[in-house]
């Protein structure tokens, strides 16, 4: 009789905890280059999206055809870091990932990624450094 008071509050402190993980996260846009994040700034980030360029933010990772969306996301106690889980698509295909994403500096993220991309199969890589566009903003 009382189990769904138990749920309620399990409910809370689920939300509540997933609330402080993601505090500091990823605040802004990030690419994969300076030199996009300067084309971005120029032309438009959807240029950057239509030419292939993945683009990072809060909610995931997006680009042409493809998207990753974070759905869980955990803090680390002892380093500038996050590790978070996703749940990436392209045509015809849903796969999840496990990505760690270490803030190298103010400006620049480093993504590490669960995923074996075969570099000759035309599959994305989440993995790499992503770099801060200051004045650019999600379309």
């Amino acid at each position: 009789m009382n189990d769904w008071r138990y749920f309620a509050a399990f409910s809370v402190f689920m939300v509540s905890a997933s609330a402080t993980s993601a505090e500091g996260f990823i605040k802004g846009v990030y690419l994969q280059s300076e030199e996009l994040c300067a084309q971005a700034k120029k032309e438009s980030l959807q240029t950057v999206i239509e030419a292939g360029g993945l683009v990072l933010s809060m909610s995931g990772i997006e680009s042409v055809e493809y998207n990753c969306e974070f759905v869980n996301i955990t803090r680390a106690t002892r380093s500038p870091a996050w590790a978070a889980t996703a749940l990436c698509q392209e045509p015809g295909h849903l796969f999840p990932d496990v990505l760690s994403i270490l803030e190298l500096s103010p400006t620049q993220l480093e993504l590490s990624s669960v995923r074996d991309v075969d570099p000759e199969g035309g599959q994305t890589d989440n993995a790499g450094t992503y770099y801060l566009c200051d004045g650019v903003t999600m379309p």
